[in-house]
């Protein structure tokens, strides 16, 4: 096997360099829940100023929100998710409930989120072209990148 240098190419590692870093997705949650000030941020989340205030300007950055000023003197800015920003919600959701169930007892969830019909979310992944939800065993990794198998690298 040849010997590389660099990791595979993947589309969850540009995802976690982005939102994996302490605080992203907890900003997400805030910021989808409606609290979208610096102060409820803050608070919210438990994040240090400066280190809450990094992550802001990235996810400003990398256009998953948007920062609106709400107030000129002193300048404040409240800020949302973009279409970006919303479309990584049913991934909270989903790590929410991977949570709840390995991590907690069911008497001890924090949140419950309810969905318009009117019923708790379950969020369950399924395949947009059948509809059946994804399970391990259905799934058959094919590697798009360059020099690359599921098992790694290929030879030179």
């Amino acid at each position: 096997m040849a010997a590389t240098k660099d990791p595979r190419p993947c589309s969850i590692a540009d995802t976690l360099a982005l939102v994996g870093e302490k605080y992203s997705l907890l900003v997400l949650r805030e910021v989808c829940l409606g609290n979208n000030r610096f102060d409820q941020l803050v608070r919210n989340i438990g994040a240090p100023r400066d280190i809450l205030a990094t992550r802001l300007r990235r996810l400003v950055d990398a256009g998953i929100l948007t920062k609106e000023a709400y107030s000129e003197r002193p300048q404040r800015f409240a800020y949302r998710p973009t279409q970006a920003g919303l479309e990584l919600e049913p991934v909270l959701m989903t790590l929410m409930a991977w949570g709840d169930r390995h991590l907690r007892k069911d008497h001890d969830r924090p949140m419950l989120v309810q969905h318009s019909c009117g019923s708790e979310l379950a969020p369950v992944v399924t395949c947009r072209a059948c509809g059946d939800p994804v399970r391990h065993e259905d799934l058959t990794a094919r590697p798009q990148a360059d020099g690359w198998t599921v098992a790694g690298p290929t030879a030179a």
